[in-house]
């Protein structure tokens, strides 16, 4: 059954066509922390991703976001984080339990007073 969701769908991981490109033309280049898995041909002319489970662009961090858009020639450092107050990345949480839930929003569990204006008093 996964061949089969392989050669005709694309958001369970890649097609069979990108399975081949990447077989025959594709140059390993690095690995995230997500275990994605990014790729670029030869000449250096384009650059692809594959990902380990689900089809997420939100699952690249910033650092290979920029070598995959080709804001960067170099590939990413892997070290780790170059600032202090950087944190570590994480995809998109929304729609997940853990997405943000701002104070009035009805998903939040703490109610607010949504009253938007004051009365004028005698």
């Amino acid at each position: 059954m996964s061949f089969l969701k392989q050669i005709f769908t694309w958001w369970h991981r890649q097609t069979f066509g990108t399975f081949l490109y990447t077989l025959i033309i594709g140059k390993f280049v690095g690995e995230d922390e997500f275990g994605n898995k990014y790729y670029s041909d030869s000449k250096g002319k384009k650059r692809w991703v594959i990902y380990k489970k689900r089809v997420e662009s939100t699952k690249i961090p910033p650092n290979w976001h920029s070598w995959i858009h080709f804001q960067t020639k170099n590939k990413p450092n892997l070290k780790g984080n170059l600032f202090p107050w950087q944190i570590q990345y994480e995809e998109n949480l929304t729609g997940t339990k853990r997405a943000h839930k701002p104070d009035g929003s009805m998903l939040n569990n703490e109610k607010k007073d949504m009253k938007k204006y004051e009365t004028w008093k005698d």
